[in-house]
């Protein structure tokens, strides 16, 4: 029996994506400093900081490159124990009336769509290996609060993501697969600050409890709780790492 203590990481054959973000290379950092093996993955090349890792570049937004990845990540560690599915974009626009239709496209296509096609490709190989595994996907509080202006487009794809996997938690779960979402608040990533009026940040930080910014360590500690042997009896959760500023 796994003791309590162990987090049951250590060798765990791993999948990042969204390795190039601040979230996503913090998750990055901390499953190599707890032992696993890493296959981590963007749109573009890595930090150099992020090794040791097998560097991968994929578009995610081609749903054979989504089951291409997976197959690779076999074939570099062996099998996939745990995928950290931390991709994801955001187009803010200063008002709704703003958003585009090439907007709505992309959103849906990175944040859902992808979503969809990857976890689904690597829950049927878990199946395979038979011996169970964890997905983890980054949400984001506007799942619950919904978009502000012109993130509601944003929004909609996280709430989406947050429903598509809990059907992937009753499907997979007979096969000891869970299936969780994390649910960021404000996090001190360029995703967040990259456009944002300095009173509207500061408004940000006023509402939330804690009277400060997230950081990206702080999200990757809950992805490492949900992909742990600790979590084995948690799934269809979304996790809240929103300092307060949602509560439920």
């Amino acid at each position: 029996m796994t003791s309590i203590l162990d987090d049951g990481l250590k060798d765990a054959r791993v999948l990042v994506t969204g390795a190039a973000g601040g979230i996503g290379a913090a998750v990055t950092d901390a499953f190599t400093a707890a032992g696993a093996s890493v296959v981590a993955t963007d749109l573009g090349p890595l930090p150099e900081t992020l090794e040791p890792v097998t560097a991968l570049v994929a578009d995610l937004r081609i749903p054979s490159r989504c089951e291409g990845l997976v197959a690779d990540t076999v074939d570099a560690l062996g099998g996939i124990d745990v995928v950290a599915h931390m991709a994801g974009t955001l187009r803010r626009r200063n008002d709704l009336t703003d958003v585009t239709e090439e907007d709505w496209d992309v959103q849906h296509d990175v944040n859902l769509k992808a979503s969809f096609f990857l976890l689904r490709a690597a829950a049927e190989q878990m199946k395979r290996q038979g011996t169970g595994g964890r997905l983890v996907a980054a949400a984001s509080q506007g799942w619950w609060s919904g978009g502000y202006g012109g993130s509601a487009v944003y929004a909609s794809t996280k709430g989406g993501l947050v429903s598509l996997c809990r059907g992937l938690a009753r499907t997979y779960g007979p096969s000891a697969v869970t299936v969780n979402t994390v649910a960021p608040g404000a996090v001190d990533t360029p995703m967040l600050t990259r456009d944002l009026a300095d009173e509207t940040l500061e408004s940000i930080i006023a509402a939330t409890p804690l009277g400060r910014l997230g950081e990206p360590r702080e999200v990757a500690a809950a992805v490492l709780f949900l992909a742990s042997a600790r979590a084995s009896f948690v799934t269809g959760a979304t996790l809240n790492v929103s300092g307060g500023w949602l509560a439920y």
